[in-house]
This record gives C-alpha cells, sequence and structure tokens, in this order.
C-alpha cells in the first residue's frame, strides 16, 4: 500500500466491478464474465494483467499524480480513455491471457510494457 488508501503496487482485482460501464456492451459482458470466474483463474489474471500494461502499473510510484489519484480512478480513466474499439481490447485481454497460460505452461513471464 502507498499513501492513498485506494493505491496499491499492481492493478488489484477489487477495482474490477467499477470498470463495467465504462465502454458498450461486449466489454460489460468481459467485465461480468470476469467477475464470475474464480480469483486464481486465467481469464481473471489475463484481465490484471491488461490492466497493469493498460494502466502503466510498472512506471507508476509512491509520488505520481495516478499513484495519489489511486488505483481505482486510474483504471477507470485509462478505459474510458483507451483509443480502440471495445473488441480491440477485448483482443488485448484475449493476448494477456495467452501470455497468462504461456507462463502457467511453460514459466515464460509475459511482457509486462
Amino acid at each position: 500500500m502507498l499513501y492513498q488508501n485506494d493505491t496499491e503496487m499492481l492493478f488489484p482485482p477489487r477495482v474490477i466491478p467499477s470498470l463495467a460501464h465504462l465502454r458498450g456492451p461486449e466489454w460489460r459482458a468481459l467485465v461480468e464474465h470476469v467477475l464470475s470466474v474464480p480469483e486464481n483463474h486465467r481469464d481473471i489474471l489475463g484481465f490484471m494483467l491488461l490492466m497493469v500494461r493498460l494502466d502503466g502499473c510498472m512506471t507508476c510510484h509512491a509520488d505520481s499524480y495516478r499513484a495519489m489519484r489511486g488505483c481505482t480512478l486510474c483504471a477507470q480513466q485509462s478505459v474510458a480513455r483507451f483509443k480502440g474499439t471495445d473488441r480491440e481490447l477485448i483482443q488485448e485481454w484475449e493476448k494477456a491471457c495467452q501470455d497468462i497460460e504461456c507462463w502457467i505452461q511453460g514459466g515464460v513471464a509475459p511482457a509486462i510494457e
């Protein structure tokens, strides 16, 4: 935990429900699906990796504007400002899920940035 109560080192899954209504029905369906699986499921881990990449969690630090605002606002802003379509965002999630699967199966760590 950093200075702000809503700031953590990497994207926290507790923020996922707040992202559901930021885009269209395809995105909302993905968020609802991710919320329906166990916390250690490939799909939720892939979603978390997607958000770490999208939010830039690896470059966030305690003094940064993002950290001072908190993970919830940062994630909401990242999803809302994503320039591509919902389908493109979902494709990024699918790629993140594949990266998680490679990590699980073969120990190949996914690229974060």
